[in-house]
């Protein structure tokens, strides 16, 4: 039985076979890896071709604007985790369509998993971690006002997408 004194009881080390210095216990060898955050999104397309966008309610980056995302929990699969995501930012129902890109920001320790998706519903509406949620057309997103820089790289990968034979239209959902 693990005692309380046990559950404190990790050094900074090399473990045999390893390379790099990582919390071990010393009393039973367990390793604590500590491991890339994983961030899941979609830029969701309306049926008449307005991308969602949501103003966040939250820190970082409060009241700036961005696709529905945020980290994936325990046991989701990234697709499920986007989805969850654009209903707890936008009351959203979305269809995965596929990946649009995977973007790695080794600064955050961050892999980031942005979908194209469609909106299936039209409603929509600001839930818990939004201020807002709007659909806009291309000229009308609030560029100056967007919250992060992968935002930006997104959202100009969707819009190469477009006329890609390799990223058909998509299918009505």
């Amino acid at each position: 039985m693990t005692t309380p004194e046990q559950l404190n009881n990790f050094s900074r080390r090399i473990p045999d076979g390893d390379n790099l210095e990582r919390d071990v216990c010393d009393t039973c060898g367990f390793i604590g890896y500590q491991n890339p955050k994983i961030v899941v999104g979609a830029v969701v397309r309306a049926g008449d071709g307005k991308l969602l966008l949501c103003k966040r309610s939250i820190e970082p980056r409060a009241g700036y604007w961005t696709v529905p995302a945020g980290y994936l929990e325990l046991n989701e699969a990234p697709d499920a985790g986007a989805m969850r995501e654009a209903m707890e930012e936008a009351n959203a129902h979305i269809a995965i369509d596929r990946v649009l890109a995977i973007y790695t920001i080794a600064r955050l320790s961050q892999i980031q998993i942005i979908y194209r998706a469609a909106l299936t519903d039209p409603n929509i509406s600001a839930g818990p971690e939004s201020l807002e949620v709007g659909l806009f057309t291309w000229d009308e997103i609030p560029w100056d006002d967007i919250a992060f820089p992968s935002v930006h790289w997104a959202l100009g990968q969707y819009k190469e997408t477009i006329g890609d034979a390799s990223f058909p239209p998509f299918a009505n959902p």
